[in-house]
């Protein structure tokens, strides 16, 4: 599987949890379900993937996640990043108006062109944003050939 061009409108109508996720906010309010068990769902990890000087970047957004939460596996062609959003125990479900946010582990896989060299692999993590730079292989980098 290659890189494909992210369509947000024809991915909401392919999306097959979209009528149980419409279902769920339908009727949370009356029966006070409890999402914190939840798997929250990859759809709910937002990332911008692009290439910029022979390097696929990818920026992945996981505000409110500690570092020591984020994992990042590689095998093959394949980039895994995933994370647990963790409840904040301290507030107590009887004091509590409103929880919207989700939490719980979740994780995406993407599929890259080509072979991935874990060691050249760089990641970093501010803002709640996790940067990650993967570069291509030498032999798949475009040469220059001189004209005699």
């Amino acid at each position: 599987m290659e890189l494909a061009r992210y369509m947000p409108r024809q991915a909401l109508i392919n999306r097959p949890d979209t009528l149980s996720h419409l279902v769920d906010e339908f009727f949370t309010p009356f029966f006070n379900f409890d999402r914190r068990q939840s798997v929250v769902s990859s759809a709910s990890l937002h990332v911008d993937i692009y290439e910029k000087d022979n390097r696929i970047m990818i920026e992945a957004e996981m505000p409110g996640i500690d570092k020591k939460d984020i994992k990042v596996d590689v095998k093959g062609k394949l980039l895994t990043i995933g994370g647990e959003r963790k409840v904040d125990e301290e507030i107590k479900e009887e004091h509590s108006y409103r929880r919207e946010r989700r939490y719980g582990k979740f994780e995406r896989t993407f599929s890259l062109p080509f072979e991935i060299d874990t060691e050249s692999v760089t990641a970093r993590y501010e803002n709640g944003i996790l940067h990650l730079e993967v570069p291509r292989p030498a032999e798949l980098m475009p040469k220059q050939i001189e004209i005699q």
